[in-house]
């Protein structure tokens, strides 16, 4: 059982997964207010787009465990309103070189557990949170009492 944090909603546009996943990296570099909705919309897109780059760079290690052709399966994830999910997780926390963790509700006790843990060769404190619904959503969890380190992600922004 982990303390909950609190749940911040994004936008179920076929980029929550992505919009997570910078929102999270947003407050894991400590920044009190959240992303506008068109810069949090033009940073998932330009993860998505890096995303798509590390499965390709890393073709050799990765094309193992995407559904169908591999080829297929890249153009498919570079258009914006396509889902994203556990290998896309993954590649986020390699693009991003920070520890991603995914939770979901355990409804038997009310509390949140762990489903997957990414990127722990980055490091395991203030790990990015995701709330994964179990129907293809996910929404950012704001770390309980964590802020914290800097982030690669746009630090000019």
């Amino acid at each position: 059982m982990h303390k909950p944090g609190t749940m911040i909603a994004v936008a179920g546009d076929g980029r929550c997964l992505f919009r997570s996943v910078v929102h999270g990296a947003w407050l894991r570099a400590g920044r009190q207010q959240s992303p506008s909705e068109s810069l949090q919309k033009e940073l998932a897109d330009e993860l998505r787009a890096k995303v798509v780059d590390e499965f390709v760079k890393r073709r050799a290690d990765t094309e193992w465990f995407v559904e169908g052709d591999f080829d297929t399966y890249v153009v498919h994830m570079r258009q914006p309103h396509i889902w994203g999910g556990e290998p896309e997780l993954l590649m986020s926390s390699h693009v991003l070189q920070m520890p991603i963790t995914v939770l979901m509700n355990d409804k038997t006790c009310g509390s949140l557990k762990i489903i997957a843990e990414y990127g722990q060769e980055y490091g395991k404190e203030n790990p990015i949170r995701v709330l994964y619904h179990g129907y293809g959503h996910y929404d950012v969890l704001r770390n309980p009492g964590g802020t914290g380190t800097q982030s690669k992600l746009s630090k000019k922004r």
